[in-house]
């Protein structure tokens, strides 16, 4: 029996982020155009292994999915113990742009979803500049808290089963088992507090619907991609953001939840494919 090997590297990067060093995990695969990928809350770079491991992306494309710090094979700063982790609006601006510098990208594609597609907002509004193009899934404004946060850190509820419980229903109905279930492995393994830590930017700190139309897409042209099965940004919201930003692109994918690039990663494909080919066309 022979081994397969999948075309996925691996490192780790140390970096000052807010005056303090981090041990960051970042992975890649493919030549051409930097796509910097952004997980949702609670995850890591694990999702985007579909886009890593098909060559009609990395023909083109150096893909990377770095995990943030907290996340997956990244660890906590030191003294991390003595804290409660609370992502932050600035601190997220600054950890993208810091590790996009650090990696040496000329004007990388962003995509990111969830709270990667709120923060893809929050730069394609305030640094433009830094980036060829944004796609932005499931990027709501906002989002208004709909369960009690402190359910995800407790001491007598299990956080990895509980992330997960709470997740399950956004992936989308057709999702095939074997890319459900990772899914949701992924959020079963995440470090205790971390998604709660999360969610403070996606429900609280990150709220961006006073500014969102402000957005040029002149300056940096702008997609946003949202499935259709998502109770937490809806596609409603989705169209709402986009109807307010001249020159946005917009496609609701039928039958795909909130996790699309993880959770069905080929229909997710049929997708962005276009947006990519729109991109390099400009």
């Amino acid at each position: 029996m022979s081994a397969r090997f999948e075309p996925i590297t691996g490192r780790y990067m140390h970096l000052d982020l807010f005056g303090r060093p981090h041990r960051i995990y970042v992975e890649e695969a493919g030549e051409g155009t930097p796509l910097l990928c952004l997980h949702t809350a609670g995850s890591d770079g694990r999702q985007y292994r579909g886009l890593m491991n098909d060559t009609r992306v990395t023909g083109n494309h150096r893909v990377i999915a770095f995990d943030m710090p907290w996340h997956g094979k990244s660890s906590p700063p030191p003294g991390w113990h003595d804290e409660e982790y609370q992502l932050t609006s600035a601190q997220y601006r600054t950890m993208v742009l810091e590790i996009s510098a650090a990696l040496g990208l000329d004007r990388p594609i962003l995509i990111g979803c969830s709270i990667g597609g709120r923060i893809a907002l929050h730069l394609a509004l305030e640094h433009p500049e830094r980036f060829r193009a944004i796609i932005g899934l499931q990027a709501g404004a906002h989002v208004d808290p709909y369960y009690d946060l402190n359910f995800l850190h407790r001491a007598d509820v299990h956080g990895g089963e509980v992330c997960g419980a709470i997740v399950s229903g956004l992936v989308g109905p057709d999702a095939p088992d074997k890319e459900r279930w990772e899914t949701l492995w992924h959020y079963m393994q995440g470090g205790p507090g971390v998604f709660k830590g999360d969610l403070y930017f996606y429900k609280l700190d990150g709220d961006i619907r006073g500014r969102v139309a402000q957005i040029d897409t002149r300056r940096c042209p702008l997609f946003l991609l949202s499935g259709e099965y998502d109770y937490s940004c809806t596609p409603e919201e989705t169209l709402a953001v986009a109807k307010s930003i001249p020159g946005c692109e917009v496609t609701i994918m039928k039958g795909l939840g909130h996790f699309p690039m993880s959770e069905d990663p080929q229909a997710f494909l049929t997708h962005l494919l276009p947006v990519l080919e729109k991109i390099a066309g400009n």
